[in-house]
Protein backbone atom coordinates (compact mmCIF):
# COMPACT_ATOMS: atom_id res chain seq x y z
CA UNK A 1 0.00 0.00 0.00
CA UNK A 2 1.08 3.46 -0.58
CA UNK A 3 0.89 6.62 1.41
CA UNK A 4 -0.37 6.82 4.68
CA UNK A 5 -3.11 4.11 5.81
CA UNK A 6 -5.13 4.09 9.07
CA UNK A 7 -8.19 2.64 10.81
CA UNK A 8 -11.20 4.55 12.16
CA UNK A 9 -13.74 2.58 14.14
CA UNK A 10 -17.18 3.40 14.76
CA UNK A 11 -20.18 1.86 16.60
CA UNK A 12 -23.94 1.61 14.91
CA UNK A 13 -26.79 1.68 16.99
CA UNK A 14 -30.05 0.56 16.82
CA UNK A 15 -33.12 2.93 16.73
CA UNK A 16 -33.45 1.48 20.57
CA UNK A 17 -30.05 1.99 21.55
CA UNK A 18 -28.64 -1.18 21.29
CA UNK A 19 -25.16 -1.78 19.60
CA UNK A 20 -25.88 -2.75 16.11
CA UNK A 21 -22.20 -3.69 14.73
CA UNK A 22 -19.04 -2.63 15.05
CA UNK A 23 -17.68 -0.45 11.21
CA UNK A 24 -14.28 -0.01 10.71
CA UNK A 25 -13.03 2.07 7.88
CA UNK A 26 -10.09 2.51 6.05
CA UNK A 27 -8.59 6.03 5.89
CA UNK A 28 -6.25 6.40 2.63
CA UNK A 29 -3.97 9.11 2.80
CA UNK A 30 -6.39 11.05 5.20
CA UNK A 31 -4.29 12.58 7.41
CA UNK A 32 -5.47 15.92 6.55
CA UNK A 33 -8.59 15.10 9.22
CA UNK A 34 -8.72 16.69 12.32
CA UNK A 35 -10.04 14.68 15.52
CA UNK A 36 -13.27 16.68 16.73
CA UNK A 37 -13.34 18.09 13.51
CA UNK A 38 -13.73 16.13 10.46
CA UNK A 39 -12.33 12.69 11.92
CA UNK A 40 -15.39 10.75 11.50
CA UNK A 41 -16.78 11.64 8.59
CA UNK A 42 -16.05 9.74 5.19
CA UNK A 43 -15.40 11.57 2.01
CA UNK A 44 -17.22 10.07 -1.32
CA UNK A 45 -17.35 10.89 -5.10
CA UNK A 46 -20.78 12.94 -5.54
CA UNK A 47 -21.28 14.46 -8.97
CA UNK A 48 -22.50 18.04 -8.69
CA UNK A 49 -26.63 17.82 -10.08
CA UNK A 50 -26.57 20.54 -12.62
CA UNK A 51 -24.05 17.42 -13.95
CA UNK A 52 -27.00 14.51 -13.77
CA UNK A 53 -29.37 17.17 -15.62
CA UNK A 54 -26.85 17.71 -18.39
CA UNK A 55 -26.52 14.14 -18.85
CA UNK A 56 -29.81 13.60 -19.21
CA UNK A 57 -30.69 15.94 -21.76
CA UNK A 58 -27.30 15.31 -24.22
CA UNK A 59 -28.49 11.67 -24.19
CA UNK A 60 -31.83 12.63 -24.71
CA UNK A 61 -30.59 14.49 -27.42
CA UNK A 62 -28.56 12.15 -29.19
CA UNK A 63 -31.13 9.68 -28.36
CA UNK A 64 -28.75 7.39 -26.12
CA UNK A 65 -29.82 5.29 -23.79
CA UNK A 66 -29.13 5.79 -19.85
CA UNK A 67 -28.28 2.89 -17.78
CA UNK A 68 -27.87 2.69 -14.15
CA UNK A 69 -25.57 0.50 -12.39
CA UNK A 70 -25.46 0.26 -8.19
CA UNK A 71 -22.26 -1.17 -6.16
CA UNK A 72 -23.06 -3.24 -3.31
CA UNK A 73 -22.44 -3.06 0.03
CA UNK A 74 -20.46 -6.39 0.07
CA UNK A 75 -18.31 -4.71 -1.92
CA UNK A 76 -17.29 -1.40 0.46
CA UNK A 77 -17.62 -3.41 3.00
CA UNK A 78 -15.58 -6.13 2.19
CA UNK A 79 -12.48 -7.75 3.24
CA UNK A 80 -9.09 -6.75 1.86
CA UNK A 81 -6.72 -9.63 1.57
CA UNK A 82 -4.58 -8.31 -1.78
CA UNK A 83 -2.02 -5.18 -1.81
CA UNK A 84 -4.16 -2.14 -2.39
CA UNK A 85 -2.85 1.16 -4.13
CA UNK A 86 -4.20 4.02 -3.21
CA UNK A 87 -2.67 5.90 -5.73
CA UNK A 88 -0.50 4.34 -8.41
CA UNK A 89 2.75 4.77 -7.41
CA UNK A 90 5.25 6.31 -9.47
CA UNK A 91 7.18 4.05 -11.40
CA UNK A 92 4.30 1.53 -12.32
CA UNK A 93 2.43 3.56 -14.58
CA UNK A 94 2.07 1.19 -18.22
CA UNK A 95 3.38 3.85 -21.11
CA UNK A 96 0.90 2.41 -23.33
CA UNK A 97 -2.37 2.36 -21.41
CA UNK A 98 -1.95 5.02 -18.66
CA UNK A 99 -5.61 5.02 -17.52
CA UNK A 100 -6.17 1.37 -17.45
CA UNK A 101 -9.68 1.53 -18.84
CA UNK A 102 -8.99 4.43 -20.75
CA UNK A 103 -11.84 6.94 -19.02
CA UNK A 104 -10.43 10.23 -18.10
CA UNK A 105 -11.52 12.48 -15.28
CA UNK A 106 -13.71 15.73 -16.27
CA UNK A 107 -12.18 18.79 -14.92
CA UNK A 108 -15.04 20.65 -14.92
CA UNK A 109 -16.73 17.78 -12.39
CA UNK A 110 -14.15 14.67 -11.31
CA UNK A 111 -17.23 12.64 -10.55
CA UNK A 112 -18.07 12.39 -14.45
CA UNK A 113 -15.88 9.83 -16.16
CA UNK A 114 -15.53 9.78 -20.49
CA UNK A 115 -14.14 7.55 -22.78
CA UNK A 116 -13.26 8.78 -26.24
CA UNK A 117 -11.95 5.91 -28.40
CA UNK A 118 -12.46 6.21 -32.32
CA UNK A 119 -16.17 6.71 -32.74
CA UNK A 120 -17.01 5.28 -28.98
CA UNK A 121 -17.71 8.46 -26.75
CA UNK A 122 -18.80 6.79 -23.01
CA UNK A 123 -19.94 8.79 -19.85
CA UNK A 124 -20.23 7.64 -16.34
CA UNK A 125 -21.16 9.67 -13.48
CA UNK A 126 -20.73 8.15 -10.10
CA UNK A 127 -22.78 9.16 -6.86
CA UNK A 128 -21.00 7.16 -3.91
CA UNK A 129 -22.27 4.03 -4.99
CA UNK A 130 -24.33 4.78 -7.77
CA UNK A 131 -23.32 4.91 -11.26
CA UNK A 132 -25.30 6.39 -14.66
CA UNK A 133 -23.54 5.16 -17.85
CA UNK A 134 -24.32 6.81 -21.02
CA UNK A 135 -22.98 6.89 -24.60
CA UNK A 136 -23.32 6.09 -28.30
CA UNK A 137 -22.18 2.87 -28.45
CA UNK A 138 -23.95 0.35 -27.00
CA UNK A 139 -22.18 -2.87 -27.32
CA UNK A 140 -19.32 -1.03 -25.61
CA UNK A 141 -21.15 -0.06 -22.84
CA UNK A 142 -22.37 -3.34 -22.33
CA UNK A 143 -18.88 -4.57 -22.62
CA UNK A 144 -17.43 -2.06 -19.94
CA UNK A 145 -20.59 -3.28 -17.43
CA UNK A 146 -19.25 -6.82 -18.09
CA UNK A 147 -15.56 -5.83 -17.37
CA UNK A 148 -16.72 -4.06 -14.32
CA UNK A 149 -18.98 -6.97 -12.89
CA UNK A 150 -15.82 -8.79 -13.06
CA UNK A 151 -14.02 -6.99 -10.94
CA UNK A 152 -16.81 -5.77 -7.97
CA UNK A 153 -19.59 -6.48 -7.10
CA UNK A 154 -22.10 -4.71 -9.19
CA UNK A 155 -25.78 -4.31 -10.27
CA UNK A 156 -26.61 -4.04 -13.64
CA UNK A 157 -29.97 -1.80 -12.91
CA UNK A 158 -31.21 -1.45 -16.48
CA UNK A 159 -32.65 2.00 -17.82
CA UNK A 160 -32.38 4.64 -14.96
CA UNK A 161 -35.57 5.07 -13.79
CA UNK A 162 -34.90 6.27 -9.90
CA UNK A 163 -32.06 7.87 -9.09
CA UNK A 164 -30.92 9.34 -5.41
CA UNK A 165 -34.48 9.39 -4.72
CA UNK A 166 -35.59 11.11 -7.79
CA UNK A 167 -38.33 9.16 -10.13
CA UNK A 168 -36.82 9.35 -13.70
CA UNK A 169 -39.58 8.83 -16.17
CA UNK A 170 -38.62 8.17 -20.09
CA UNK A 171 -40.68 8.81 -23.15
CA UNK A 172 -39.44 9.11 -26.55
CA UNK A 173 -39.05 12.49 -26.30
CA UNK A 174 -38.63 13.74 -22.77
CA UNK A 175 -37.11 12.70 -19.05
CA UNK A 176 -39.32 13.90 -16.48
CA UNK A 177 -37.51 13.86 -13.25
CA UNK A 178 -40.01 14.03 -10.09
CA UNK A 179 -39.83 13.18 -6.27
CA UNK A 180 -43.60 12.98 -5.55
CA UNK A 181 -43.10 10.12 -2.38
CA UNK A 182 -40.71 11.84 -0.68
CA UNK A 183 -43.15 14.97 -0.91
CA UNK A 184 -45.87 13.09 -0.01
CA UNK A 185 -43.44 11.54 2.91
CA UNK A 186 -43.03 15.02 4.07
CA UNK A 187 -46.25 15.70 3.85
CA UNK A 188 -47.14 12.87 5.96
CA UNK A 189 -44.60 14.06 8.55
CA UNK A 190 -46.49 16.94 9.27
CA UNK A 191 -49.96 15.51 9.08
CA UNK A 192 -51.03 17.47 6.32
CA UNK A 193 -51.95 15.04 4.22
CA UNK A 194 -56.06 16.86 4.61
CA UNK A 195 -55.17 20.09 4.25
CA UNK A 196 -56.63 22.67 1.77
CA UNK A 197 -53.87 23.33 -0.65
CA UNK A 198 -52.94 26.69 -2.23
CA UNK A 199 -51.35 28.40 -5.03
CA UNK A 200 -48.35 30.30 -4.08
CA UNK A 201 -45.81 28.93 -1.79
CA UNK A 202 -44.61 32.50 -0.42
CA UNK A 203 -46.34 35.79 1.24
CA UNK A 204 -46.31 38.44 -0.45
CA UNK A 205 -46.75 40.65 2.60
CA UNK A 206 -45.45 38.77 5.85
CA UNK A 207 -48.33 37.31 8.46
CA UNK A 208 -49.23 38.30 11.47
CA UNK A 209 -47.35 35.98 13.79
CA UNK A 210 -50.66 35.15 15.75
CA UNK A 211 -52.60 34.22 12.68
CA UNK A 212 -52.72 30.54 12.88
CA UNK A 213 -52.28 29.27 16.59
CA UNK A 214 -52.16 26.11 15.10
CA UNK A 215 -49.07 26.29 12.76
CA UNK A 216 -46.10 27.04 15.11
CA UNK A 217 -43.37 23.92 14.82
CA UNK A 218 -40.78 23.42 17.47
CA UNK A 219 -37.02 23.97 16.74
CA UNK A 220 -36.43 20.43 15.95
CA UNK A 221 -39.23 19.90 13.35
CA UNK A 222 -38.80 23.00 12.29
CA UNK A 223 -35.21 21.86 11.24
CA UNK A 224 -35.94 18.70 10.34
CA UNK A 225 -38.45 19.51 7.41
CA UNK A 226 -36.29 22.72 6.21
CA UNK A 227 -33.82 19.87 5.40
CA UNK A 228 -36.54 17.46 3.52
CA UNK A 229 -37.44 20.44 1.63
CA UNK A 230 -33.93 21.27 0.82
CA UNK A 231 -33.13 17.83 -0.73
CA UNK A 232 -37.08 18.30 -2.36
CA UNK A 233 -35.54 21.78 -4.90
CA UNK A 234 -33.52 19.09 -6.81
CA UNK A 235 -36.81 18.87 -9.14
CA UNK A 236 -38.39 21.73 -7.54
CA UNK A 237 -37.34 25.03 -8.63
CA UNK A 238 -40.47 27.01 -7.64
CA UNK A 239 -40.12 26.48 -4.17
CA UNK A 240 -36.17 27.22 -4.17
CA UNK A 241 -36.52 30.69 -3.28
CA UNK A 242 -39.19 30.17 0.04
CA UNK A 243 -36.95 27.41 1.15
CA UNK A 244 -33.81 29.60 0.92
CA UNK A 245 -35.68 32.13 2.90
CA UNK A 246 -36.82 29.53 5.40
CA UNK A 247 -33.34 28.11 5.90
CA UNK A 248 -31.92 31.26 6.91
CA UNK A 249 -34.39 30.76 10.90
CA UNK A 250 -33.18 27.20 11.80
CA UNK A 251 -31.28 28.57 14.30
CA UNK A 252 -34.38 30.25 16.28
CA UNK A 253 -37.41 30.10 13.82
CA UNK A 254 -40.20 32.46 15.13
CA UNK A 255 -43.98 32.18 14.67
CA UNK A 256 -43.86 33.99 11.44
CA UNK A 257 -41.42 31.61 9.86
CA UNK A 258 -44.08 28.60 11.26
CA UNK A 259 -46.67 30.04 9.52
CA UNK A 260 -44.95 30.61 6.26
CA UNK A 261 -43.51 26.92 6.17
CA UNK A 262 -47.13 25.64 6.76
CA UNK A 263 -47.93 28.30 3.42
CA UNK A 264 -45.24 26.18 1.41
CA UNK A 265 -46.61 22.89 2.67
CA UNK A 266 -49.95 23.55 1.83
CA UNK A 267 -48.83 24.47 -1.73
CA UNK A 268 -46.85 21.57 -1.58
CA UNK A 269 -49.64 19.12 -1.30
CA UNK A 270 -51.27 20.78 -3.52
CA UNK A 271 -48.43 20.06 -6.06
CA UNK A 272 -47.71 16.99 -5.13
CA UNK A 273 -47.14 15.50 -9.00
CA UNK A 274 -44.88 18.88 -10.26
CA UNK A 275 -41.61 17.66 -11.97
CA UNK A 276 -38.69 18.62 -13.93
CA UNK A 277 -39.08 17.65 -17.87
CA UNK A 278 -35.73 17.28 -19.64
CA UNK A 279 -36.85 17.58 -23.06
CA UNK A 280 -35.38 17.54 -26.59
CA UNK A 281 -34.51 21.09 -28.04
CA UNK A 282 -31.27 22.07 -28.51
CA UNK A 283 -27.97 22.46 -26.99
CA UNK A 284 -27.58 26.05 -26.86
CA UNK A 285 -27.12 27.90 -23.46
CA UNK A 286 -28.82 30.71 -21.66
CA UNK A 287 -28.64 32.29 -18.23
CA UNK A 288 -30.87 34.47 -16.68
CA UNK A 289 -29.63 36.57 -13.57
CA UNK A 290 -31.73 39.01 -10.82
CA UNK A 291 -31.06 40.90 -7.79
CA UNK A 292 -33.74 41.94 -5.10
CA UNK A 293 -31.61 44.89 -3.76
CA UNK A 294 -31.84 45.19 0.69
CA UNK A 295 -34.82 42.36 0.27
CA UNK A 296 -33.71 40.95 4.25
CA UNK A 297 -35.27 43.21 6.53
CA UNK A 298 -32.31 42.28 9.17
CA UNK A 299 -29.29 42.93 7.38
CA UNK A 300 -30.25 44.46 4.47
CA UNK A 301 -28.19 42.09 2.38
CA UNK A 302 -29.62 41.17 -1.21
CA UNK A 303 -30.87 37.98 -2.98
CA UNK A 304 -29.23 37.03 -5.72
CA UNK A 305 -30.94 34.42 -8.04
CA UNK A 306 -29.69 32.97 -11.93
CA UNK A 307 -30.39 29.86 -13.36
CA UNK A 308 -29.12 28.40 -16.55
CA UNK A 309 -31.22 26.36 -19.68
CA UNK A 310 -29.16 24.25 -22.20
CA UNK A 311 -31.91 23.67 -25.25
CA UNK A 312 -35.19 24.40 -23.57
CA UNK A 313 -34.18 22.61 -20.54
CA UNK A 314 -33.78 24.07 -17.04
CA UNK A 315 -29.93 22.36 -15.44
CA UNK A 316 -29.24 24.77 -13.10
CA UNK A 317 -30.19 27.38 -11.11
CA UNK A 318 -29.27 28.93 -7.92
CA UNK A 319 -30.73 31.26 -4.58
CA UNK A 320 -28.29 32.61 -2.43
CA UNK A 321 -28.41 35.84 0.00
CA UNK A 322 -25.73 37.82 -0.49
CA UNK A 323 -22.32 38.05 1.60
CA UNK A 324 -22.09 41.42 1.70
CA UNK A 325 -24.23 45.00 2.10
CA UNK A 326 -24.71 46.19 -1.47
CA UNK A 327 -25.11 50.31 -1.41
CA UNK A 328 -27.02 50.11 -4.82
CA UNK A 329 -29.79 47.95 -6.83
CA UNK A 330 -26.66 48.17 -9.22
CA UNK A 331 -24.23 46.63 -7.22
CA UNK A 332 -26.52 43.93 -5.79
CA UNK A 333 -27.79 43.17 -9.79
CA UNK A 334 -23.99 43.08 -10.16
CA UNK A 335 -22.78 40.62 -7.79
CA UNK A 336 -25.46 38.31 -8.61
CA UNK A 337 -24.56 38.81 -12.51
CA UNK A 338 -20.64 37.97 -11.53
CA UNK A 339 -22.28 34.64 -10.05
CA UNK A 340 -24.52 33.92 -12.69
CA UNK A 341 -21.11 34.44 -15.52
CA UNK A 342 -19.03 31.47 -13.40
CA UNK A 343 -22.19 28.97 -13.67
CA UNK A 344 -22.01 29.53 -17.32
CA UNK A 345 -18.35 29.57 -18.10
CA UNK A 346 -18.44 26.21 -15.70
CA UNK A 347 -21.35 24.21 -17.16
CA UNK A 348 -19.77 25.18 -21.06
CA UNK A 349 -16.49 23.78 -19.52
CA UNK A 350 -18.40 20.69 -18.39
CA UNK A 351 -19.93 20.75 -22.06
CA UNK A 352 -17.00 20.32 -23.71
CA UNK A 353 -16.32 16.98 -22.29
CA UNK A 354 -19.37 15.72 -23.90
CA UNK A 355 -18.12 16.87 -26.76
CA UNK A 356 -20.76 20.02 -27.47
CA UNK A 357 -18.80 22.94 -27.37
CA UNK A 358 -20.00 26.71 -28.09
CA UNK A 359 -17.51 28.48 -30.18
CA UNK A 360 -19.99 31.91 -29.87
CA UNK A 361 -20.69 34.05 -26.55
CA UNK A 362 -23.12 32.52 -24.47
CA UNK A 363 -26.34 34.69 -24.06
CA UNK A 364 -26.78 36.00 -20.49
CA UNK A 365 -29.94 37.95 -19.74
CA UNK A 366 -30.17 41.14 -17.29
CA UNK A 367 -32.66 43.25 -16.59
CA UNK A 368 -30.96 46.16 -15.30
CA UNK A 369 -29.97 49.02 -17.60
CA UNK A 370 -27.02 50.06 -14.90
CA UNK A 371 -25.17 46.88 -14.54
CA UNK A 372 -25.34 46.08 -18.01
CA UNK A 373 -23.54 49.70 -19.05
CA UNK A 374 -21.35 49.08 -16.42
CA UNK A 375 -20.38 45.47 -17.41
CA UNK A 376 -19.66 47.00 -20.80
CA UNK A 377 -17.67 50.12 -20.30
CA UNK A 378 -13.94 49.77 -20.60
CA UNK A 379 -13.28 52.69 -18.50
CA UNK A 380 -13.21 51.92 -14.30
CA UNK A 381 -14.60 54.53 -11.91
CA UNK A 382 -13.62 55.24 -8.86
CA UNK A 383 -17.61 54.71 -6.96
CA UNK A 384 -17.07 51.52 -8.59
CA UNK A 385 -13.95 50.16 -6.48
CA UNK A 386 -15.66 48.34 -4.00
CA UNK A 387 -16.75 45.18 -6.52
CA UNK A 388 -13.59 46.31 -8.58
CA UNK A 389 -13.00 42.19 -8.78
CA UNK A 390 -16.85 41.49 -10.60
CA UNK A 391 -16.80 44.10 -12.20
CA UNK A 392 -12.88 43.26 -14.28
CA UNK A 393 -14.39 39.51 -13.96
CA UNK A 394 -17.49 39.70 -15.91
CA UNK A 395 -15.98 42.53 -18.16
CA UNK A 396 -12.93 40.19 -19.16
CA UNK A 397 -15.59 37.55 -20.06
CA UNK A 398 -17.40 40.16 -22.04
CA UNK A 399 -14.61 40.99 -24.29
CA UNK A 400 -13.38 37.44 -24.19
CA UNK A 401 -16.64 36.72 -26.02
CA UNK A 402 -17.04 33.96 -23.63
CA UNK A 403 -20.63 35.86 -22.64
CA UNK A 404 -22.93 38.44 -24.29
CA UNK A 405 -24.60 40.36 -22.10
CA UNK A 406 -27.98 40.46 -23.11
CA UNK A 407 -31.01 43.52 -21.74
CA UNK A 408 -34.41 41.91 -21.18
CA UNK A 409 -37.43 43.36 -19.41
CA UNK A 410 -38.37 42.54 -15.72
CA UNK A 411 -41.77 41.17 -17.23
CA UNK A 412 -40.23 38.42 -19.22
CA UNK A 413 -36.71 37.57 -16.20
CA UNK A 414 -37.25 34.28 -15.40
CA UNK A 415 -34.44 34.37 -12.43
CA UNK A 416 -37.27 37.15 -10.81
CA UNK A 417 -38.76 34.22 -8.87
CA UNK A 418 -35.40 33.27 -6.85
CA UNK A 419 -35.11 36.66 -5.95
CA UNK A 420 -38.46 37.63 -4.18
CA UNK A 421 -42.01 36.37 -3.04
CA UNK A 422 -44.54 36.92 -6.29
CA UNK A 423 -48.10 37.63 -6.87
CA UNK A 424 -49.78 34.54 -7.46
CA UNK A 425 -50.22 35.28 -11.23
CA UNK A 426 -46.80 36.24 -11.71
CA UNK A 427 -45.27 33.27 -9.97
CA UNK A 428 -47.47 30.90 -12.08
CA UNK A 429 -46.50 32.13 -14.89
CA UNK A 430 -42.56 32.12 -14.11
CA UNK A 431 -43.22 28.84 -12.73
CA UNK A 432 -44.18 28.28 -16.46
CA UNK A 433 -41.43 29.81 -18.07
CA UNK A 434 -39.43 27.09 -16.01
CA UNK A 435 -41.28 24.19 -17.50
CA UNK A 436 -42.13 22.93 -13.78
CA UNK A 437 -45.64 21.25 -14.39
CA UNK A 438 -47.39 17.76 -13.85
CA UNK A 439 -45.99 15.29 -16.51
CA UNK A 440 -47.96 16.14 -19.29
CA UNK A 441 -47.08 18.05 -22.18
CA UNK A 442 -45.54 21.30 -21.90
CA UNK A 443 -46.42 24.34 -23.61
CA UNK A 444 -45.22 28.26 -22.96
CA UNK A 445 -41.66 26.74 -22.28
CA UNK A 446 -38.70 29.42 -22.29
Amino acid sequence: MTGTILGTYRTKFNSDGTVARYKARLVAQGNQQEYGLDYQDTFSPVAKLPTIRILFTIALFYKWSVQQLDVANAFLHGDINETVYMRQPKGFEVASNPNHLGFTQSQADPSLLTLHRDSVHLYLLVYVDDILLTGNNERAMAELVSKLQSKFALKHLGPANQFLGIKIERTQDKFFLSQTLYAKSIIQMVELHKCNSVANPSYTKLPDSGSDDHAAFDELKYRRIIGSLQYLTLTRPDIAYVVNALSQHMHKPAPTHSVMLKKLLRYIQGSLDFGLPITRSTLTLKTYSDADWASDPDTRKSTSGFCTFLGNTLVSWTVKKQNTVSRSSTESEYRALASATADIIWIKRLLSDFGVLHSQPLDLYCDNMSTIALANNPIFHARTKHIEIDQRFVRDHIQNKNIRLLPISTVDQVADIFTKPLTTPRFKLLRNKLTIAPNVQLEGAC
